[in-house]
């Protein structure tokens, strides 16, 4: 059900279309192709990444993908080829880096895809599993008990991993670090027997009930997957293709595959030149037109419209016309006589004689004192 093998150098593999295909990229190959550790009699525990892609091309094919989880563990390469590329040779260039002395080794893995006779297994679920991430999925052991648990619960003659996908490829959010909390990992199985009875308790109206509520399905062969693995059955999909009786069939493209828009056609050489003077008189004649036009009507409201100190009067009652010139003549005679006060001194300030000596008393103007503060009377001693 699963192709497993491990790095060698252009090394040649077998997969078959629409099975799950499973390369591991094992560091401790890798570890040869780079320099000793520096110091004698220590163990060599570089960090090594991997970079894959398909050669002449940045990037995989669409049906391929890539997992390290650190630079300190293996690097997985999984996927579920295509029938469209069966028969043809998809040379993969491995390239692995050492983060220690930045050397980097390089080599190829050819994909011959094969076709399987038995392809397209009829009926297909998909299980997601709650507390598994990709690459601890992906290990054969652990792939191997899962399948296993599936057999035991539908009992078919065949079956098939199709694909395995992580949540996070499905729009999943990554998890919290608490509690051990995993990513989730979505399972595609294919066999050639009906559906199981116990497969078909998650369409019971019972059970379609407690998902829509956000509750546990009662599912009574659970308890045979629950010992390794939470299934949530609530996310678990049947697909029946031997009722699908149209042959037409949509291309669903998956994400990052842009369209086949056909081959590219530059434009032509012998282009007319364009005229640019509509574009002109649209974009900046037009606007500077209503511009003036509206400061024409702005200037003629502010200066030739305005009514007047006469018309003013004419519509303000006489009564407070009057009040309001007493004020105004009142403030004026008030600033007239702010301005001549040190003009003219009282005539207590000028000199006087003494009444019983005769003497000539100094006026108390000097210039040493402050005029605000000087009282109008002398006082007599």
């Amino acid at each position: 059900y699963t192709i497993l093998s491990k790095v060698h150098s252009d090394r040649n593999v077998y997969p078959s279309a629409g099975v799950l295909f499973v390369h591991v990229l094992e560091r401790e190959y890798f570890k040869g192709e780079f320099p000793p550790y520096p110091k004698p009699g220590e163990i060599s525990n570089d960090p090594i990444t991997f970079n894959t892609n398909l050669m002449g091309y940045p990037d995989r094919p669409g049906w391929l993908r890539y997992i390290q989880r650190t630079p300190y563990s293996d690097g997985v390469l999984y996927g579920s080829p295509t029938v469209e590329n069966v028969g043809k040779p998809t040379i993969i260039e491995i390239t692995a880096y050492n983060r220690r002395t930045f050397e980097t080794a390089r080599h190829n893995l050819i994909i011959n895809i094969m076709s399987a006779e038995d392809f397209p297994l009829p009926y297909q679920a998909e299980f997601f599993i709650r507390n598994m991430n990709v690459e601890e999925m992906l290990a054969s052991e652990v792939l191997g008990d899962f399948l296993g648990a599936v057999k035991n619960v539908w009992q078919p003659e065949r079956l098939n991993a199709i694909n395995i996908t992580s949540a996070l490829d499905r729009g999943g959010r990554v998890p919290l670090p608490i509690n051990d909390m995993k990513e989730g990992v979505y399972v595609m199985v294919g066999a050639d027997v009906p559906f199981s009875s116990c497969l078909r308790e998650v369409e019971n109206p019972q059970n379609q009930l407690r998902c829509s509520q956000e509750m546990e399905p009662v599912i009574t062969c659970d308890k045979k997957f629950r010992t390794q693995f939470h299934i949530d059955w609530c996310k678990i999909s049947l697909v029946d293709n031997t009722k699908q009786v149209s042959t037409f069939q949509e291309v669903i493209r998956g994400e990052g595959i842009l369209p086949d828009g056909g081959e590219y056609k530059p434009p032509s050489d012998t282009l007319k030149s364009r005229d640019y003077y509509s574009d002109f008189l649209i974009t900046l004649a037009v606007p500077s037109a209503i511009a003036l036009v509206l400061f024409l009507i702005l200037a003629y409201i502010m200066c030739c419209r305005r009514e007047g100190v006469e018309k003013r009067n004419m519509q303000t009652p006489d009564i407070q016309l009057v009040h309001h010139s007493a004020i105004q003549k009142s403030t004026k005679e008030l600033r007239d006589m702010s301005k001549n006060r040190e003009m003219a001194w009282p005539l207590s300030t000028l000199p006087v004689f003494h009444p019983v000596t005769g003497e000539v008393v100094p006026a108390l103007h000097a210039d040493s004192y402050d005029h605000t503060s000087m009282p109008l009377m002398q006082t007599q001693q």
